[in-house]
């Protein structure tokens, strides 16, 4: 399986709207044909609920980065990009770290970033951002749906619905995680 594929298996989108900023993941842990679970929690609430972080990848690795993303929060509070420049620094040189196969869209009340292992740590040109195998359908979707609703979550919500009706590895069971600024 390529390291492409493993990246894929999933459907995140982060919506930043009026104040607030929104991340929805689906449930759906496959394995190729097979689910292997439907009600996976793919968005976590970080730094003691000051950040918002949603998985695409391998389960494991992703909970790896996430241990290291909240020491580099506790490291750097309040500084949500440079914590995530460190941990992309950290993802790049170390020997195990740099074998992980995730995407995380990264939250605060102020910015989003995605970052990846091949060390980038890029904030988004429009308040939508999406990762996974769905990540272009709810991309496409929140992008459409953004001047007509003023509500991020149901933004997000409605995004993860199409993105549902079109990827086979994006599924209904969602977490969202919400904060304002």
């Amino acid at each position: 399986m390529s390291e492409q594929a493993n990246w894929h298996g999933t459907t995140i989108v982060c919506v930043r709207k009026n104040g607030r900023v929104v991340i929805a993941g689906d449930g759906q842990v496959s394995a190729g044909p097979t689910i292997l679970k439907g009600n996976a929690r793919k968005v976590r609430m970080l730094a003691g609920g000051a950040v918002i972080v949603g998985f695409a990848g391998a389960t494991a690795d992703a909970f790896a980065l996430f241990e290291r993303l909240e020491q580099k929060l506790e490291r750097f509070p309040t500084q949500l990009a440079r914590a995530c420049v460190e941990l992309a620094k950290d993802w790049r040189t170390d020997r195990m770290l740099r074998r992980l196969e995730a995407m995380l869209i990264v939250a605060d009340k102020d910015e989003t970033l995605l970052l990846t292992g091949a060390g980038d740590v890029l904030e988004p040109e429009y308040p939508v951002i999406a990762v996974g195998s769905g990540g272009n359908f709810a991309y496409a979707a929140a992008r459409a749906l953004y001047d007509y609703d003023n509500d991020p979550e149901a933004i997000a919500r409605r995004a993860m619905e199409i993105a549902a009706d079109i990827c086979v590895y994006t599924n209904r069971s969602l977490t969202v995680e919400t904060l304002s600024a």
